[in-house]
């Protein structure tokens, strides 16, 4: 991904008003991001902790930010595994959450959702490379990293395609 600026971030959305984006907590350390090793930059809002938000490149280049509302998550200590349906991680106590993203369009304004189980820190990328370990562990496979990164991406693609159709 190529580094975006707070600006870029607040004109990519989507599936909120102007207002949502212009109040919505953009992450501080924009110059920071490893931004070679992301599909898409993602976050939780730590003054909201049930949002997050994720902003990714279109295929024409353009960006596409889309805001995102976790369901309210297990009691802690509950150990069951869960795996992310963008970067196919497995965590565990509560590192996967359910995410959902109103429609675009006369969708969203009647108030339709779509729903993904996502990393709950938004890090796909990072677990995908390695970046970042799971206490789970990761899965054994037989793709290559290039491979696992084209799935991951597919995988986005279809979700934010979900959230404009």
């Amino acid at each position: 991904m190529r580094p975006i600026t707070e600006r870029d971030i607040r004109g990519s959305f989507v599936n909120c008003s102007k207002g949502e984006a212009k109040r919505l907590g953009v992450p501080h350390d924009l110059d920071q991001q490893p931004w070679d090793d992301l599909d898409f930059l993602g976050w939780r809002d730590p003054g909201a902790p049930d949002r997050g938000y994720l902003v990714a490149e279109r295929d024409d280049g353009g960006l596409v930010g889309i805001a995102l509302r976790a369901a309210p998550g297990a009691a802690r200590g509950f150990t069951a595994r869960s795996m992310c349906s963008l970067c196919l991680t497995t965590r565990t106590n509560g590192g996967v959450a359910l995410m959902s993203a109103r429609r675009t369009g006369e969708a969203g304004r009647l108030g339709n959702t779509v729903g993904q189980y996502v990393c709950a820190d938004l890090a796909c990328s990072l677990y995908v490379r390695g970046r970042k370990k799971s206490a789970a562990g990761d899965l054994d496979e037989t793709l290559t990293l290039d491979e696992r990164i084209a799935r991951t991406r597919d995988h986005l693609r279809a979700f934010v395609g979900k959230v404009m159709a």
